[in-house]
């Protein structure tokens, strides 16, 4: 896979849909492209990435809340506690910010890109990112929490982001914030 072949999908894109495929044994091929994720995560100014959202449907995902990189492949979680309230974007619904209800503190399971297994424990931040980009693996956007009366609100705007290609640029209405 060449350096340019990642580019993060935009809602509409039906790979962003798909529940990505388990990974048995970490190739060099799969470290690669979680080195490139990694890249385009820290060029796009955000704080995780999932693999299907640049394309690759495999589970796998990198964060970095600014505590270090974590590269993770099939991370599953097997403890929740408490709950938190934040306001989440994504990369692959530009400009749309939602206040989401999510687990205040979890445990997760995943392999390195060793092929070793792992337990993070995450709290506040880190365990609202992580949810998020699990949610990627499952085919869950930031768009499904909410209800439909203020997905209605959205429409327009999602429209626009259905609508246009991979490499346009966004107009300066397309990356006006709406918060829900």
């Amino acid at each position: 896979m060449n350096e340019t072949a990642l580019k993060i999908r935009i809602i509409g894109d039906p790979l962003l849909r798909n529940k990505a495929r388990k990974i048995g044994r970490v190739s060099d091929e799969q470290r690669r492209v979680l080195s490139q994720m990694s890249r385009l995560m820290y060029e796009s100014q955000g704080i995780g990435l999932a693999a299907p959202q640049v394309g690759v449907n495999e589970s796998m995902i990198v964060v970095d809340i600014g505590s270090g990189l974590y590269k993770l492949i099939n991370p599953k979680i097997i403890k929740k506690e408490g709950r938190q309230v934040t306001e989440e974007g994504c990369l692959s619904v530009p400009g749309v910010y939602i206040k989401i209800k999510r687990a205040k503190k979890i445990l997760v399971e995943a392999l390195d890109e060793n092929s070793q297994p792992v337990r993070l424990q995450a709290q506040d931040l880190l365990a609202c990112v992580l949810q998020h980009e699990i949610d990627h693996l499952q085919g869950r956007l930031i768009v499904d929490y909410v209800s439909f009366l203020r997905k209605l609100t959205l429409v327009r705007k999602l429209k626009k982001l259905k609508n246009r290609s991979e490499n346009e640029k966004l107009s300066e209405s397309e990356r006006k914030p709406v918060k829900l």
